[in-house]
């Protein structure tokens, strides 16, 4: 087996085990949630073998760059894809961008550095070590009574009360005194995922 060849499949397995790892050991284990797996997944693995056999570095680069730029169109045209998992897109999808090149150029030492930086930011993140998350709902509220700033606290339980969220904040937006409403924005530290299990129904009693 040539060095070509011995390189490009390293860089393969290890492009397609750190999308694994990101994928069913960060994102999945978050969220719950399958609906994007076959997309990171596959755009990550098809990128990596697309740039790969491309010989020029500037020019795997190249095309690397037109494939966000037709991506930014699709995704203008596509049904909207939530923060998160775009996010998630966009590192699956220069994941191999990244170690195309790098395995092109023989840099062993800095493909596996930068993956496992990437692979441990995320990680950190995803469990919030050091970091707290909150979470913003636009809500129609109709006590405007409670918005003044003496009434701060009685608002705030009032909001958490009726939405049962951990309300910490809120920003007035507008208020409309023709039909007593005001919209809101309200912070809230935004709850863990996590996963239950289904309880079956007991078998009703024989008569």
């Amino acid at each position: 087996m040539s060095n070509e060849l011995l390189y490009f499949v390293l860089g393969a397995g290890l492009n397609l085990l750190v999308a694994l790892l990101v994928v069913r050991f960060v994102y999945y284990p978050a969220t719950q949630d399958k609906t994007y797996v076959f997309t990171f997944l596959a755009f990550n693995t098809v990128i990596y073998f697309v740039l790969g056999l491309l010989t020029s570095a500037n020019l795997s680069v190249g095309v690397g760059f037109g494939l966000f730029a037709i991506f930014s169109v699709l995704r203008y045209r596509t049904d909207e894809m939530p923060i998160r998992e775009m996010t998630y897109l966009f590192i699956l999808i220069a994941l191999p961008v990244m170690n195309s090149v790098m395995i092109s150029e023989a840099k062993v030492a800095m493909l596996f550095v930068a993956n496992g930086a990437i692979l441990g930011l995320l990680i950190a993140l995803e469990r919030e070590w050091g970091f707290r998350f909150a979470g913003s709902k636009r809500v129609m509220y109709d006590r405007v009574d409670l918005l003044g700033p003496a009434n701060e606290e009685r608002l705030l339980a009032d909001l958490r009360e009726r939405t049962g969220l951990a309300v910490a904040r809120v920003d007035v937006k507008r208020i409309d005194f023709l039909h007593d409403a005001a919209e809101l924005v309200i912070y809230y530290e935004e709850p863990r995922a996590k996963t239950t299990k289904r309880q079956l129904p007991h078998p009703a009693p024989k008569s």
